[in-house]
């Protein structure tokens, strides 16, 4: 569990700081063109959501409520994986270090009774 947490951190961080950089030093209209007209900055767009969608299917599952799923999936969508970094950090703490739960959240006990 530790190490999930401390990966989560370095993935916050890491991200906050290319996010910031982006912002400060970039041009979300200028560099979008580029990345756009690179067929290889195509994939790399097309990658980077299929992995927010399995992302965002885990946190549907482990999510008790729909709105709250709902928004850490529009977060995930917008901020990337800086959101996901969080939402990992969140998991940690809430799981009180028990795998299950981390995985599971608010269906850990169904999903052990039904594969026990």
């Amino acid at each position: 569990m530790k190490l999930a947490n401390t990966m989560a951190w370095i993935g916050l961080l890491a991200m906050t700081g290319v996010i910031l950089n982006g912002f400060i030093n970039g041009s979300f209209s200028e560099d979008g063109a580029k990345l756009l007209a690179n067929p290889w900055g195509i994939v790399s767009l097309v990658d980077l959501y299929v992995g927010f969608a399995l992302f965002s299917l885990w946190i549907g599952f482990r999510e008790s409520s729909r709105l709250a799923a709902f928004v850490w999936i529009a977060l995930i969508m917008v901020l990337g994986f800086f959101t996901a970094s969080l939402y990992v950090i969140l998991a940690v703490r809430s799981s009180g270090g028990h795998w299950p739960t981390f995985f599971f959240g608010a269906r850990a006990d169904e999903m052990l009774r039904e594969h026990s």
